[in-house]
């Protein structure tokens, strides 16, 4: 440990980070099995069981919010898990080195943006007057209320989604690449295949590791929909699709003052991640050497 001295103490910083904001409030969840009242505090507060699971599963929201929460995460794992994919693979093809900087560059520019500054340039695009209908108007097309439009919603956001993280996600996949055996590539050029065979053949085994744990931790994080996106792009009007299981916790939980309920709702939400991780770690295991457990 003294050899290693300056390695355990970059390593403390993130472990005393997730030690206070992750695991301490972990103390808080024994709220949601209590009838909590600031005034009594956590232990002054009544026990009730699992009552507040039992009518969270009886609210009649239970089953939008589920599905509102499982489509959006679904359409993340299937659209934007694979983009960063494809965008390495692209750049691992590029030979001119100053263009392959320039697109890296450019992709990982949205990375850095906040979520108010990427909604706000969200809102502009597809307004009434927005470029995007501006566009549509041009080519013969009537203008559409887009985030008015409840079908629109998880398109925008999804889009949203991929052109702000694809470049900044595809970073882990080029760092995969460079532990590529080249004399594999040589190999397979005289076997006769060609870039795309080799690519199809040798890069994707290559990096088959790193694919399959990233997709282990989309897949635990599939009921973790980014709460600050769907609730600066949520509206009246698009309600019917927009409203997940976080921005319920939110009103209940915050707006309402409901913190028992809105613990059990959040613990529940948390419970069912830690589930389809599970089943999603079991099946790799049984289909690949490569599992997180």
């Amino acid at each position: 440990m003294k050899k290693s001295r300056y390695y355990y103490l970059i390593f403390a910083i993130p472990f005393v980070y997730f030690i206070l904001f992750c695991y301490v409030p972990m103390f808080g969840i024994v709220i949601g099995f209590k009838n909590y009242s600031v005034f009594d505090g956590i232990w002054g507060s009544p026990w009730v069981g699992l009552k507040h699971f039992r009518e969270f599963l009886s609210d009649p929201y239970f089953y939008k919010l589920i599905r509102n929460t499982l489509l959006i995460g679904l359409y993340h794992i299937l659209f934007s898990f694979p983009a960063p994919i494809v965008l390495a693979l692209l750049l691992n093809e590029l030979r001119h080195r100053l263009f392959k900087k320039f697109v890296q560059t450019v992709s990982y520019m949205p990375h850095f943006l906040s979520t108010v500054v990427v909604c706000g340039i969200i809102v502009n695009f597809v307004s009434h007057d927005g470029l995007i209908n501006q566009v549509r108007e041009l080519i013969g097309f009537e203008r559409v209320q887009f985030l008015m439009l409840p079908e629109w919603f998880r398109t925008i956001y999804i889009s949203s989604e991929i052109w702000q993280s694809v470049g900044w996600g595809s970073i882990i996949y080029l760092a995969a690449l460079t532990g590529v055996d080249p004399q594999l590539y040589e190999a397979a050029k005289m076997d006769g295949a060609n870039r795309w065979k080799q690519m199809w053949h040798v890069t994707i085994p290559g990096i088959a590791p790193t694919i399959i744990v990233m997709l282990l931790f989309n897949i635990g994080a599939i009921m973790s929909v980014s709460f600050e996106k769907v609730l600066l792009l949520s509206n009246g009007a698009n309600f019917e699709t927009s409203d997940i299981i976080a921005t319920y916790v939110y009103r209940r939980g915050l707006v309402s003052s409901d913190f028992s309920y809105a613990t059990a709702v959040g613990l529940f939400n948390s419970v069912i991640a830690v589930l389809f991780l599970s089943i999603g770690n079991y099946a790799s295991r049984k289909v690949s050497e490569t599992s997180l457990w």
